[in-house]
């Protein structure tokens, strides 16, 4: 059976949020979607400056607000009409990015079940560190999302 959410994202690979996403949020944060797996997406990043904070380094809420938006996007690909929202989302800051810093975010979905979802997010620099990870609830709302 065909899933048009999920082939929505297999066929924008390679293209950033600001070309695609209907969240103004998603866009300016402006990842570029890099693998599409059921249960899973993979975006890359530019860290810039209005990224961070006064020390010079990415700010802990982008970090959370990738991995969030990233969730969240994963979650749709389900096929579902239903919107999640998130309930809770537990973040570990783990190692500091800077400006002009490639980062890789990538989501899992552990668990789907009929109104919460569970489910991890992480993002690791070029060389392999993990810069922050996090685990998250979402809840089924009643809304339906828009297209």
């Amino acid at each position: 059976m065909s899933n048009p959410a999920l082939e929505f994202f297999k066929n924008n690979i390679g293209k950033t949020s600001a070309e695609v996403s209907p969240s103004p949020f998603g866009r300016w944060l402006n990842g570029k979607l890099i693998d599409v797996e059921d249960g899973s997406l993979t975006m890359e990043f530019i860290v810039r400056k209005d990224m961070c904070n006064p020390g010079g380094i990415m700010h802990g809420g982008v970090a959370t607000g990738m991995m969030d938006d990233l969730i969240g996007m994963t979650v749709f690909t389900l096929g579902g009409q239903v919107f999640y929202s998130t309930v809770n989302l537990s973040v570990d800051f783990l190692y500091a990015a800077k400006p002009e810093e490639k980062l890789i975010a990538k989501s899992k979905i552990v668990r789907i079940g009929k109104k919460i979802a569970h489910a991890e997010g992480e993002i690791r620099n070029e060389t392999g560190q993990i810069v922050a990870k996090c685990t998250t609830n979402l809840v089924a709302t009643s809304n339906v999302v828009k297209g």
